[in-house]
């Protein structure tokens, strides 16, 4: 009887070459949607941790040819799902999966993940507490020139005197604010190679290039600024081997950054991104503030550069003992006194 039941055991934890290749199409036709909610799930999830990488389209488009990011994203339809097997199947059903395939592959998800049932609910109910994935989900597309963000010159001043010759003649009505439609997803620029492409989709009027400077303070050469002088500015810079940099110093921002890590965010939150403490380099010295080494954790070797502040440095006595030539626990308690956050990230893709 051990000898039967031993092989239907380990062929369980398995998934055929069929399923493997059904379950990677499915989810490639359902991502370029951009609008499936499963998916939007997941790929956040799969950005937030790092596990489909920084160009993570490359990654959603061919999945089977990455067991591992496979594994993650089916993890995280099975968190999207809330652990549960039924609702789990309604999904894969609903994305059109062989009906050959939906039984074995809940079958493996479920048995590979029961043990993260509990962990996946509440790092899913944290999540949406600290705003590190979105609550509402919703499809974003580049603006047209009249809508905000490419407003020219002239238009503004047309704007106004429309609003003045109005007001001698009738009181003013008020109107709703047209829907931002620009699209905010940073993944974009990851597949570009130059800058017109940056023009392009987010119109030459709201490019600008500009000279900038590294998380160190040093010239760090021109970058392409797009949303320049606004909250949602970003620095693009295209590199000589077809590399890319992309830094985000303002805090308010609209963009949907990979681990969805922004300026202004609490280090306890990148502590929880990061799924581990990390060591960052003392401030007011050599690369101060800087993350000196994510310890191993989800963020490293993902191309992620973070530089911290501390916004209560009040105190001199405890500022002190984060300050000078030294390094220090990013889980040291004194940091949440000190109000340490992100002041500057930078995210750079390797080819």
């Amino acid at each position: 009887m051990i000898v039967f039941i031993l092989p239907l055991a380990v062929n369980a934890q398995k998934l055929s070459e069929s399923a493997i290749e059904d379950i990677s199409g499915k989810m490639s036709t359902q991502f370029q949607k951009l609008n499936d909610p499963a998916l939007v799930f997941v790929t956040e999830q799969m950005s937030r941790t790092g596990s489909g990488g920084l160009e993570i389209d490359k990654t959603m488009m061919d999945l089977k040819k990455d067991p591992a990011a496979l594994d993650a994203a089916l993890k995280f339809l099975f968190q999207f799902s809330d652990c549960n097997r039924q609702t789990l199947i309604t999904n894969l059903r609903a994305m059109n999966v062989q009906s050959g395939n939906v039984f074995p592959l809940a079958t493996y998800i479920v048995n590979k993940y029961k043990g993260e049932t509990k962990t996946l609910q509440d790092e899913k109910a944290e999540l949406l507490r600290i705003g590190a994935i979105p609550k509402v989900i919703s499809v974003m597309v580049a603006p047209p020139a009249s809508q905000p963000g490419a407003v020219t010159t002239a238009t503004t001043t047309n704007a106004a005197t429309a609003t003045t010759t109005t007001a001698t003649t009738t009181t003013a009505t008020p109107t709703a604010a047209a829907p931002d439609t620009r699209n905010w997803e940073v993944r974009n620029v990851f597949q570009m190679t130059k800058p017109d492409q940056l023009e392009q989709l987010y119109g030459k009027e709201n490019i600008a290039l500009r000279d900038v400077t590294d998380l160190d303070g040093n010239p760090a050469g021109k970058a392409w600024v797009v949303y320049p002088d606004t909250e949602d500015e970003m620095e693009v810079v295209f590199l000589a081997d077809s590399s890319k940099s992309i830094t985000f110093s303002k805090e308010h921002s609209k963009w949907k950054s990979p681990f969805g890590i922004k300026p202004g965010d609490p280090i306890e939150k990148v502590n929880k991104v990061n799924a581990r403490p990390f060591r960052v380099n003392g401030f007011e010295w050599t690369n101060g503030g800087i993350v000196d080494s994510w310890e191993g954790g989800a963020i490293d070797k993902k191309g992620v550069s973070i530089l911290f502040k501390a916004v209560n440095s009040g105190d001199p006595k405890l500022y002190d003992q984060f300050t000078g030539d030294k390094k220090f626990r990013s889980d040291n308690g004194g940091l949440k006194k000190l109000g340490v956050v992100v002041e500057k990230v930078v995210f750079r893709t390797y080819q």
